[in-house]
């Protein structure tokens, strides 16, 4: 999830865009411009992708000249906020669940229930829920994320481990086998960069727990279900089961232990590590599993939401544009180059993988984590703790309860 920042609307009030949607002087075509951000990685593909996808639209409604401003990643949050503020730059853009409420409490978004209403039903119901607050929707889904675990067929198997893990009892009982080969199970990345939504957020939410209290004005993270958590991450490590370098460690799949055979599953990966790391030991040694269950399972993932700024002149030709980008086909196609999955279950991606279909079974535990305007305040504050108890500096409930102190004086103050 992108960082929300904490800067309002009205603070960037006087500053203008250049682009801004609307009709094209001297001409009857309606203008519709969206930002564009690099969902596809490949340049050349990212930009044969859309040029199609402005053709193909504006040959089925003439009367609306489109334009896909693809706008980089950096500074995305100060220049939405800022086109938002000044009213130009895009009728339509993508963001995120942790994105929307800001500027939806703020009156800048228009909902778009009317735009999923036709097919409703044929939407991720998670993904759907995401994009949703105070009852209305303010994204359509074009595309959804998810992570699962990802494992080394062959060390299990050296191991005489012949059934992947799905629960925490189950990894703890399977750790001593796997670190008598010297392999450690889990492949565990607490370095600050990698984030805890890909680390340790996801065993977190598996245990039935959560960042932020119910009304957001305090933290939850250490309450039983946090504490337990990080103790079933200090148990595996006093059975070999890290890697010595946990509290520091990257995610990174080339070069990293796990393709080189001294870990064994990273549990919260992506399709396209998953890639990799076929790339590394070979597609036949990975194996894709379910997210790891405590008392549910749970996945990261997040919808990418095309928002429709409340400010645009031309809603209803934005709108149609958002119907058609979100249509099966074009989700397919956008699947397919992205890497992504469709965030429709009446989708088929065009030559997926063995790899990206046993993903995709995650897809139903998809969760986009704990939506708050401090959320990346808060985990940064988390981190450091976690380190310390991985370092054996602080015991779980210390380490847990000191973030939260922290964490709530910030909430408390506003940030």
């Amino acid at each position: 999830m992108r960082k929300v920042a904490l800067t309002g609307l009205a603070a960037a009030l006087g500053v203008t865009l250049a682009g801004c949607g609307g009709s094209g002087s001297g001409s009857d075509k309606s203008t519709v411009t969206l930002w564009m951000y690099p969902v596809i990685g490949d340049q050349a593909k990212s930009q044969a992708f859309w040029t199609k996808v402005e053709k193909d639209f504006e040959a089925k409604n003439a009367t609306i000249d489109l334009k896909i401003d693809q706008q980089p990643w950096d500074g995305r949050q100060e220049k939405v906020t800022t086109a938002l503020a000044s009213k130009k730059g895009f009728d339509l853009v993508v963001l995120g669940p942790d994105q929307i409420p800001q500027y939806a409490q703020q009156g800048a978004l228009a909902p778009v229930d009317d735009v999923v209403a036709p097919a409703k039903a044929s939407f991720l119901p998670n993904a759907l829920t995401a994009l949703t607050m105070d009852g209305k929707l303010y994204g359509v889904p074009i595309y959804q994320t998810v992570t699962a675990p990802i494992y080394n067929k062959k060390v299990f198997a050296d191991a005489g481990v012949t059934d992947f893990p799905q629960t925490w009892e189950a990894f703890k009982a399977a750790a001593p086998k796997l670190a008598a080969q010297k392999v450690a199970i889990l492949d565990y990345p607490g370095a600050p960069e990698v984030g805890l939504n890909q680390s340790f957020y996801p065993l977190l939410w598996g245990n039935g727990g959560s960042v932020f209290a119910a009304d957001g004005k305090t933290v939850a993270f250490n309450g039983p279900e946090g504490v337990e958590a990080l103790q079933f991450l200090l148990d595996l490590q006093k059975l070999g089961g890290l890697p010595e370098n946990a509290a520091t460690k990257k995610n990174d799949i080339e070069g990293g232990p796990l393709a080189a055979g001294k870990t064994a599953v990273y549990h919260a990966a992506t399709a396209l590590q998953a890639t990799q790391f076929g790339a590394a030991i070979g597609d036949d040694n990975v194996g894709v599993g379910l997210p790891l269950e405590s008392k549910k399972k749970v996945a990261f993932g997040i919808p990418g939401g095309l928002v429709l700024a409340k400010h645009s002149p031309n809603a209803e030709a934005a709108k149609k544009f958002a119907a058609f980008l979100s249509s099966p086909e074009v989700s397919a196609e956008l699947a397919k180059e992205s890497g992504f999955f469709p965030a429709r279950t009446d989708v088929t991606v065009p030559g997926a993988s063995p790899v990206v279909q046993e993903f995709a079974k995650s897809l139903e535990y998809a969760f986009p984590g704990d939506t708050h305007p401090m959320a990346r305040q808060v985990m940064a504050l988390i981190v450091p703790e976690i380190q310390a108890a991985l370092l054996g500096k602080k015991d779980a409930k210390t380490a847990l309860d000191d973030a939260a102190q922290e964490a709530n004086t910030l909430l408390a103050n506003g940030g």
